[in-house]
């Protein structure tokens, strides 16, 4: 290995302006994806302020990176093509957050090629904050808000409760008798929890203590978030009967949701101080820190050496741009996949199914601008005895990053539907024969609906969307197909009906709705 001194030459600030325009060509679309639509939403605002400080973290090294001398190492090809193959699997599968971790590969494995271990190992925590600027896929997202949500519900209760309000708690809708307050998203606790845990991580940082300290702080973020969650939404269910709906909505809800985030500030600076008293007490690091930046500074000035002009054609130069360049060109310049039109058009589903008959729905253009699909049906079907399935299912010729098929399991939550219970069944088809679905019992508000969903994707069905993803990825790959499909089917459980009776209704009309798909979904 070559080792060169800190000091920055042309030749690097070249390489580095280089880097920089082939990364910001390759990622256009997810760094778009990202600041210009995930990061308007209210829940990821913070992510705009990552970068400074990621940017001032690195700055705050200065001393330290010059004082070590750049290691030119091969250790860091592996993350580069890590993150490559990440970017083939999210620009294919349709999968943003593929491309932000791979983004974040590319990053790290290009530092440690250039700048060698030793300096990595000195930035090692801005490099990791860099993924707080991406924001949680949306099944991840839905399912952590949602639990955040009915935690933050029964806290807030029996807070209410204490207070000596009558409260009630179903699934997110709290009733106080005179009015119902439902725990929606902006309550969900996450817009508390993610700033709140990065806070607490640059606390961590700076605290010199003991380490065992440092993760509790990190880590005490999270019932803090949950408690003052609760606490606003029992504040809020206080206040409403004083002034009514106006402190519940608009301004004054999300003034007091930021006013209350203030207040975590305090309670996390004076968690510092009650761990500061505790022993360990002082930098249990600091001994062995200092020795080991001299170690390090005396091994780098006695092997520093010039930069020799040659180092601009560097191997690990060469090969980094090679790998870069060549994803450049065969993102842009070849289509791996091919649009494969829908064999009839849904206009001609039909509405009389085996002994279900039925009534076409309208999908708002709302919705349909959002999903983007090629085509749709939604209908509600009746059986002779007048009990009712909602059907739906969208196709998608071809799915590309922000227009691919998503999961039922992120949208339902949304909608305010508690999963009671969730998980995989086989619905017989004929003799020997049977279909995997996702099955899942929902509630909401007193109401009870089953529901099956899968994926038609190019033969396969599927009901998972990680399979969904990697199926993309590999079909695009061998087929130059990403065409699919989604197909949810709904069904109240009535009155005293049992939720065994109304899945014998979902198969029955599974095994008859399925044969028609084929008549119109490609395989």
């Amino acid at each position: 290995m070559t080792k060169v001194c800190g000091a920055v030459k042309p030749a690097s600030w070249a390489k580095f302006g280089l880097y920089g325009f082939a990364l910001t060509v390759v990622y256009y679309s997810a760094l778009r994806q990202m600041i210009g639509v995930d990061w308007e939403k209210e829940d990821f605002n913070y992510c705009y302020l990552i970068p400074f400080v990621v940017l001032y973290f690195i700055w705050e090294k200065r001393d330290g990176l010059a004082a070590l001398a750049s290691q030119r190492s091969w250790g860091g090809l592996p993350l580069l093509c890590l993150g490559l193959f990440l970017f083939w699997i999210g620009e294919l599968a349709g999968e943003f957050f593929s491309l932000y971790i791979s983004f974040w590969l590319v990053i790290v494995g290009l530092v440690w090629l250039h700048l060698g271990w030793e300096k990595l190992k000195t930035i090692w925590f801005p490099m990791a904050m860099m993924l707080a600027m991406f924001p949680l896929p949306d099944i991840i997202n839905v399912r952590l808000t949602f639990g955040l949500k009915l935690i933050s519900s029964q806290i807030g209760v029996a807070m209410l409760q204490l207070y000596g309000m009558s409260a009630y708690r179903e699934g997110n809708v709290i009733d106080l008798g005179f009015t119902q307050l439902q725990v929606v998203e902006a309550c969900a606790g996450l817009r508390y929890l993610m700033p709140l845990l990065v806070l607490s991580l640059i606390l961590a940082y700076w605290y010199r203590v003991h380490i065992w300290k440092r993760i509790f702080l990190v880590l005490s973020s999270i019932p803090i978030a949950i408690f003052v969650n609760s606490f606003r939404i029992a504040a809020t269910g206080v206040l409403y009967s004083v002034w009514g709906a106006p402190v519940a909505e608009g301004f004054f809800h999300g003034f007091a949701g930021w006013l209350i985030f203030m207040g975590t500030i305090p309670v996390l600076l004076a968690e510092m101080w009650v761990l500061g008293k505790l022993p360990p007490r002082g930098d249990a690091d600091r001994g062995s820190r200092i020795a080991e930046v001299d170690s390090k500074f005396n091994r780098s000035a006695s092997g520093c050496t010039e930069n020799p002009k040659s180092s601009f054609f560097s191997p690990v130069f060469i090969v980094a741009v090679v790998l870069l360049g060549s994803t450049l060109i065969l993102s842009k310049t070849i289509e791996f996949r091919e649009k494969i039109p829908i064999k009839r058009s849904f206009k001609e589903f039909p509405v009389q199914v085996g002994e279900w008959s039925g009534s076409k729905g309208q999908m708002e253009q709302q919705f349909i601008d959002t999903l983007h699909f090629t085509d749709y049906a939604m209908a509600d079907y009746r059986n002779p005895q007048g009990k009712s399935i909602n059907f739906y299912t969208a196709y998608y010729e071809s799915q590309r990053k922000g227009e691919a098929t998503h999961s039922p399991e992120t949208c339902l939550p949304g909608a305010g539907w508690l999963f009671r219970e969730a998980g995989t069944t086989n619905v017989p088809l004929g003799p020997e024969r049977s279909m995997p679905v996702k099955r899942a019992f929902m509630e909401k508000s007193g109401q009870r609906e089953l529901t099956y969903y899968w994926f038609a994707m190019r033969g396969r069905t599927l009901t998972n969307l990680y399979q969904v993803k990697l199926y993309t990825f590999w079909d695009a790959l061998t087929k130059h197909r990403t065409d699919g499909a989604l197909v949810r089917l709904i069904t109240p459980v009535y009155g005293k009906e049992s939720v065994q009776e109304a899945e014998a209704r979902l198969q029955e009309f599974t095994k008859e709705i399925v044969p028609v798909l084929r008549e119109y979904i490609p395989e």
